[in-house]
C-alpha cells in the first residue's frame, strides 16, 4: 500500500456525512470518507478510529468527526491486520463502506476497505492539553490547532474579525487598494523600520511601518473619496504581551469627514465588530470590564496629566518633562525629550482607564499629520479609542495644509538627527502630492491589537505562527 498516494477519493466530508447520515444510511449505500485518525481503540476482530477532517457545514455547523468501525468478519482479513499493525493515530486515511448506528447510538461507517492517505511518522502527542512549554506550543502551533478546540476556535474567530470589518467598509461604498510594502522612506507612524536591501535596483529599501497612509492620502488626492486598506505591517521594536514586530491593521481614510464623524464611524464599527464576531457587547480583558454598548466618553490629554502629575504638556519645557517622568519613577528604555517623556506620563495613566472612551486634546508635537484644532492650534483634531488601559485604535481629521505638514515633518527629522530614531522623517514626495489639493479627510487605524484584546489573550498567542527564535539543533 502506497503510504502517500495523490489522492484518495471521498464522496462526502465528515461534517456532511454526519449531517445527511439518515438518508444515506437508509439507502444503505456504500460511500467513501477521508480523514485523521484523532484515536485508535478495540482490539481482536474489531476495532474503532475516530477520524477528523476539519469540516463544517452551514446548517449544522459540524465538528467534522466520524466513527469508522473495522471488523475481521466484514472486510479482507489482510486489509484488516494491515489496519491493525500498521496504523497509528495521526494518520490521514480512506475508508468505504456503508453507514450504521451502533447499539450506543454511535453514527458510524462500517468499514469494507481503507487505504492510507497520509502515513504520519510522528504519532499525535496524549497529553498535550495542560502543557506549560509556551515555546513548544507556538513552536508546534499546527498541533495545538489539531488539539486544542479553543485555540481552533479562535482563528476561525479572527477571520471572522477581518471579514467583519471588511464588509463594513464595502457595505459603506469605500474602495478597497494596495499600496507599496517596500519603500524609500518608512511614513505614517513613530517607529524603527526593518531595513532590507533591493538587489535589482541597488538600493535599501524600509518594510513599511503603517498600512500605506502616505500613499492612501495620495489617492484622496487622485480623487478616491473612500479607501482603506488591510495588510501586514512591520515594526523593528520591542516585543510585549502588546506588541509584536510584524501584524495586520487596516487603514482607511475619507474625504469630507473629521474627527466627530470619525468618532460615531469607529464607535459604530467597534459595535459591529463585537456583535457579528461574538455576539456580546461586554467583555472582562486584563481585569477591566468593558462594555461597548455604554456611553463613551471623552478623556482630555492635557488635563488627566496636569491632575496626575502636575505638569501641563502645553506649556512645559522638556526638562520638566522629563522630571515629571523621574519624580513619578516611571521606568523607561529610552532616551528621553519632551514628546517622550509626555508620553509616558500618559502611558502610566491610560493602565487605569477600562473604556471604551476617546482620548482628545493631544499636543500636536506628538502627532505630526492631524490638523490643528480650531479651539487650540496646540492640540490636534486626534481620537484615540481607551479599551481596558491600552489604545485600540485611533482617528483624526487629516492634515491637508502642505506648509504645516513641512514644518511639522522638519520638526520630526531634527528629532531624529538628535537621536530619536522613532521620529519620522521629511517626506518631501507627499508634501508635494498635498500641494496639488487634498480633501479635507478622516483617516483612521486599527490593528490586529484589538482581537487579541477581545479574546483576552497575549498579542503573540493571537497568531497562529508568531515569529520564534530559530530552535537550536
Amino acid at each position: 500500500m502506497d503510504p502517500y498516494p495523490s489522492t484518495v477519493g471521498r464522496d462526502y466530508t465528515l461534517a456532511e456525512a454526519a449531517e445527511r447520515f439518515d438518508a444515506l444510511a437508509g439507502d444503505g449505500a456504500t460511500i467513501s470518507l477521508a480523514g485523521r485518525i484523532m484515536a485508535r481503540r478495540g482490539q481482536g476482530g474489531i476495532m474503532f478510529a475516530d477520524l477528523y477532517d476539519g469540516s463544517s457545514t452551514l446548517t449544522t455547523g459540524g465538528t467534522g468527526k466520524f466513527q469508522a468501525v473495522f471488523q475481521k468478519e466484514s472486510m479482507d482479513e489482510a486489509l484488516f491486520s494491515l489496519f491493525a499493525d500498521a496504523s497509528d493515530t495521526g494518520d490521514w486515511i480512506g475508508v468505504t463502506g456503508t453507514l450504521f448506528t451502533t447499539k450506543r447510538g454511535e453514527k458510524s461507517l462500517q468499514v469494507s476497505s481503507w487505504r492510507m492517505a497520509s502515513k504520519s511518522l510522528i504519532p499525535i502527542p496524549d497529553q498535550w492539553y495542560g502543557l506549560k512549554d509556551e515555546e513548544k506550543i507556538l513552536r508546534e502551533r499546527y498541533l495545538d490547532i489539531l488539539l486544542n478546540t479553543d485555540v481552533r476556535d479562535m482563528f476561525v474567530r479572527r477571520a471572522k474579525f477581518w471579514a467583519t470589518i471588511r464588509q463594513f467598509y464595502l457595505d459603506r461604498g469605500f474602495l478597497e487598494v494596495e499600496t507599496p510594502v517596500l519603500e524609500n522612506s518608512p511614513g505614517g507612524a513613530d517607529a524603527r523600520p526593518f531595513i532590507t536591501h533591493h538587489n535589482a535596483l541597488d538600493m535599501d529599501v524600509y518594510l513599511r511601518i503603517s498600512c500605506g497612509e502616505l500613499w492612501q492620502k495620495r489617492l484622496l488626492v487622485a480623487g478616491y473619496p473612500k479607501v482603506f486598506e488591510i495588510g501586514r505591517i512591520f515594526r523593528n521594536e520591542g516585543q510585549s504581551r502588546e506588541h509584536l514586530q510584524d501584524y495586520t491593521q487596516v487603514e482607511s481614510y475619507e474625504a469630507f469627514n473629521d474627527m466627530r464623524g470619525g468618532q460615531r464611524f469607529m464607535q459604530d464599527m467597534y459595535r459591529t465588530i463585537v456583535k457579528e464576531v461574538y455576539g456580546t457587547y461586554t467583555f472582562e480583558i486584563n481585569g477591566h470590564q468593558v462594555d461597548f454598548a455604554a456611553q463613551w466618553p471623552e478623556v482630555d490629554f492635557c488635563t488627566v496629566i496636569r491632575e496626575r502629575f502636575g505638569v501641563d504638556p502645553l506649556n512645559c519645557n522638556e526638562e520638566e518633562a522629563i522630571q515629571a517622568v523621574r519624580d513619578g519613577d516611571i521606568q523607561v528604555g529610552e532616551e528621553l525629550n519632551l514628546a517622550r517623556a509626555v508620553d509616558h506620563l500618559w502611558k502610566v495613566i491610560r493602565k487605569g482607564i477600562s473604556g471604551p472612551a476617546f482620548l482628545v486634546n493631544v499636543p500636536v508635537y506628538l502627532e505630526p499629520l492631524a490638523k490643528r484644532s480650531a479651539g487650540d492650534p496646540r492640540t490636534v483634531e486626534r481620537f484615540q479609542i481607551l479599551i481596558a488601559g491600552s489604545e485600540m485604535g485611533k482617528g483624526f481629521s487629516e492634515l491637508n495644509d502642505p506648509q504645516d505638514q513641512y514644518g511639522r515633518f522638519a520638526e520630526q527629522q531634527a528629532m531624529r538627527e538628535a537621536g530619536d530614531d522613532e521620529a519620522q522623517r521629511l517626506d518631501l514626495e507627499y508634501v508635494r502630492a498635498l500641494e496639488y489639493g487634498m480633501p479635507p479627510a478622516f483617516g483612521l487605524g486599527i490593528s490586529e491589537r484589538l482581537f487579541s484584546f477581545l479574546e483576552n489573550r497575549p498579542a503573540h498567542e493571537a497568531q497562529m505562527f508568531p515569529l520564534l527564535r530559530p530552535k537550536e539543533q
